[in-house]
């Protein structure tokens, strides 16, 4: 498995500037409420933090949003993509990840350690050594993130779900003989019936 997060810039409410102009984008994000201001004046929308796990032989991804990208929220997501990825039939042996704090944490090395997963790491500044999940959120930005416009930030992660399970199950993936990633995994209960 491939581990990583992407780091998202939050939508203010009516729009981000990317779909509705800088003059506008600015007055949305002025009109935001309830967020701290920065010296500007201007509210702080924060971040998304997309966590994603994605399976080495066949692409399939398992992908949540969470507001922070500590070891935590992380050890969460491996803990539920673990479960995600059995109940597959996938069972998860090794696990790569860039040598981000969450990663390199004791929390980390223990939960893999109970899990019966080796932990491995990328060389530092090598991101092409995790290209997989790499390229999986560029493939997901340009899918999802910036497909088009949200008035929300909460509209946009409501629109993940859909957007994965068309990734996962009905897009055609060039490493998988242009078939989607789940036509590999073999023995997914109830798959052939």
């Amino acid at each position: 498995m491939h581990v990583d997060v992407k780091k998202l810039g939050n939508i203010p409410d009516g729009g981000g500037w990317r779909y509705v102009g800088r003059r506008q984008g600015e007055k949305n994000r002025s009109a935001t409420p309830d967020k701290p201001k920065s010296k500007w004046n201007n509210p702080k929308l924060g971040y998304a933090f997309v966590h994603t796990v994605i399976d080495d032989h066949s692409r399939v991804a398992y992908t949540e949003v969470h507001d922070d990208e500590t070891a935590v929220t992380a050890v969460g997501v491996l803990h539920r993509a673990v479960g995600w990825f059995a109940e597959r039939g996938v069972t998860i042996e090794r696990v790569l990840s860039d040598n981000g704090g969450a990663y390199r944490s004791y929390l980390w090395r223990d939960t893999c350690e109970a899990l019966s997963i080796r932990p491995k790491f990328t060389r530092p500044y090598r991101p092409q050594t995790n290209g997989k999940v790499e390229r999986f959120h560029r493939t997901m930005a340009d899918g999802w993130a910036y497909a088009r416009c949200y008035a929300s930030e909460q509209e946009r992660r409501d629109a993940l779900p859909s957007w994965l399970h068309q990734y996962n199950q009905h897009r055609p993936h060039t490493a998988c003989g242009n078939q989607p990633p789940f036509s590999r995994l073999i023995n997914v209960p109830e798959q052939y019936t």
